[in-house]
Parts: C-alpha cells; structure tokens; sequence
C-alpha cells in the first residue's frame, strides 16, 4: 500500500472508534439522566431508537449529497457533527425548559454525523490502494469493536474514579477524538471510490443488478445474526448468573464484543491466506451452533460461552459482505455502500424485534426467541451457497 494512504486506513480506523462512541456512550448514562433530569426511563429509552432511525435515514436519503459534497469535506462534517453532538449532550438540555427536547436535539446531532460516517469510512478504505481489501475492510471493522469496549472500560473507570455526576467532563473528553480526527481527515489523501472519468452506478441501474439484492439479503441476514443475541446478551448474564448490573455488561456484551473484534482482527491479519467466501459459510455455521447451544442448553455458563461463540462466528459477516459486494458489482459507488448500510441495520433492528416478539408470545422465554432467530444465520448460509454455485456456473459457461 501507497505509504501515504496508510494513514488514511488509520484515520478511518478512529472514524470507526468514534462511530462506536456515539451509539454507546449514552446508554451508560440511562438511569443518569433519569434522575438528573426528571424524564421516563421510557423517554431515555427511546434516545437509543431515535439514534438509529436517524442512521436509517441518513444511509438512505444521502448518498447523492456525498457525492456531490465530495467525500473529505462530507467525512469531516460527520465527524464535526459527532463532536457537536457529545458537546450538545452537556449544554441543550439545561437550555430547553424540557430537558428531554436538549437531549433528543444532541442525539439527532451525532446521529447525522454516524448515518455519514456508516456510509463513508468503509467506500473510503475500499478505494484505498490496499493489497489485499479485504483484509483491510475486516481490520477496520475489528475497530468499532474494540471501540465499543473502550468506551464500556474507560466511562466505567472514570465513573469509579471521579464519580457519574462527573458524565458531561467525559462526555466532552470523548468529543475530542472527533475533533482530532476531523482534523487528520482534512489533510490525509482521500483516494475516488469511482476511476477518474466514470461515474458510480446509478441508483437505477444498482437495483436492476440480482446480485446486488443477494448481498442486500446477506447484510440483513448479517446485521440480524450479529444484533439478536447482542442486545441480549447482558439479560444471560444477569438472569443467569445471578450478577449485578455493571457485572452483567461486562460477562455479556463486552464479552460479545471482545470476540467479534477478536474475529476480525484475525481475518485482518491473516486474511490473505484464508478464502473469503470459505470463512464467511463457516462462520454462518459456527453461529447457527452458537445459537442452539444459548437456546437449548440448561446451563447458564454454556449459555454465556455461547453468546462469546456467536460474536466470534458474526464478526466476519459484515465486513465480508461489504468487501465482497465492491469485487462482485463493480462501480457499485457511495450508493450501494450507503443501501447495504442500511439493510445492515435494518437486520440490527429486526433481529432483536423478532426476539423480542417470540420470547413475549411464549412468556417472555427469551432462548425460544433466540431459537427463532436461528432463521437468520440460516438464510445467510443458503445465499452463501447460491452465490457460490452461481459463480461456478458463470465460470463454466
């Protein structure tokens, strides 16, 4: 790789920090702001929600605007916006006489800055001069990861050290990492998505393409797998060992997320050796393994080493589809980075749902909704399967 774009991967490495800042910093500080500010667990709650349809947005409504802004100075609006909105969460909801409507303002703030940051840090590292990109694409997604569990470490040991009332110094101290990297993303060279001369695919033409809606399949089926087990694996921990709260955050998530990035980074390191496709099935069957052990085993440990299992077997599925769908539709552009960005958090919405939907329509047994979303790493183990033999025919004839 051209030196001088290896410190375009590491900015966007951070880009991915940064990414995994805004989504879960605020809900550390759920019961926080309840009984600082006097709103409805209920009300809190929904900050989480509101940040994600806004991302849902954002990936689908503004493609075209990136590629007439251009990617630097869309980049380093994302990232201004991140920081605007960490910075917002200190200052708007002491200046609403409802404190609710300055956190809501803030959230929607950073959310903007995370739907561009979806739909642009991962094109960006594709158009890089990489040597083997997916290699790099898994690396770069192992860094929301370790993100994630940067930003659970470090608020839980400032919060043990200087207190929670303390919440809006970090909540700036974190908004600086935005602002460094909006800085590093104004000078580091930015390579075109799309050779000089052409233009990306139109939205048209894209949706014409078959191959397209099965990597669209994929990244729901991905983002779905991933979620499902994600957003519960704190309960595991909690109702099945019998752990606190904090406890319970870090034997579940953490663990989940410790795994997943412990996938890529794997991939990221040896990824030239190991056939894409191969480890992707073979993750897709290692989650559907993961998922029957938390579903039917009686034991409440194997149930947690099986949430550990599922990060591990999930960590590839995303990244992988987003690498092979740039080889496979070619001059697919921002727009079909921005739609498979959305069918990935369309899965990371639906997963849960359909969890949540089956474990309440059988006394909120939460393993028969896990069991029900076992459909999804089975799905994308069958479009896995086409593909391959789609590839095959199209080499014999």
């Amino acid at each position: 790789m051209n030196k001088n774009y290896t410190k375009t991967v590491h900015t966007c490495f951070i880009g991915y920090i940064v990414q995994a800042i805004i989504n879960n910093f605020v809900p550390l500080l759920f019961l926080t702001l309840q009984s600082e500010y006097n709103i409805s667990l209920s009300k809190i709650t929904m900050l989480v929600t509101i940040n994600f349809g806004i991302q849902l947005v954002v990936d689908l409504l503004f493609a075209g605007f990136i590629d007439k802004l251009g990617y630097r100075v869309s980049i380093v609006l994302a990232h201004i916006l991140a920081a605007g909105g960490l910075i917002s969460l200190t200052v708007l909801p002491g200046l609403f006489a409802d404190s609710f409507t300055g956190l809501l303002a803030a959230v929607i703030i950073y959310a903007i800055g995370g739907g561009l940051l979806e739909v642009l840090v991962s094109p960006i590292v594709e158009a890089c001069p990489t040597d083997n990109k997916e290699k790099t694409m898994s690396m770069l997604h192992s860094f929301y990861c370790w993100g994630h569990v940067g930003v659970v470490l470090l608020s839980t040991l400032f919060f043990s050290l200087f207190g929670l009332q303390n919440w809006k110094l970090l909540a700036l101290v974190w908004s600086m990492i935005p602002i460094f990297n909006a800085f590093m993303f104004g000078r580091v060279p930015i390579a075109p998505l799309v050779s000089e001369g052409q233009e990306g695919m139109r939205f048209s033409v894209l949706i014409r393409n078959k191959i397209f809606w099965l990597f669209m399949l994929l990244m729901v089926c991905a983002g779905a797998s991933e979620q499902a087990v994600s957003q519960w694996a704190s309960a595991f921990a909690e109702q099945g060992l019998g752990i606190s709260k904090t406890m319970g955050d870090l034997a579940g998530p953490m663990m989940f997320a410790v795994m997943m990035g412990l996938s890529r980074l794997i991939y990221g390191k040896y990824g030239e050796n190991i056939n894409l496709q191969k480890f992707m099935l073979y993750s897709g069957v290692l989650c559907v393994c993961a998922y029957l052990i938390i579903s039917l085993s009686q034991s409440p440990v194997l149930g947690l080493i099986g949430c550990g299992l599922c990060g591990l077997s999930v960590g590839i599925l995303w990244p992988g589809v987003f690498s092979m769908a740039a080889a496979a539709v070619r001059g697919g552009g921002t727009a079909m980075f921005a739609f498979l960005a959305l069918a990935g958090d369309l899965g990371c919405s639906g997963g849960p749902t359909l969890v949540g939907m089956v474990s309440g329509t059988f006394n909120n047994n939460l393993k028969v909704g896990i069991l029900a979303a076992i459909v999804f790493p089975v799905i994308l183990i069958a479009g896995l399967t086409i593909k391959k033999k789609v590839e095959i025919l199209s080499n014999t004839f």
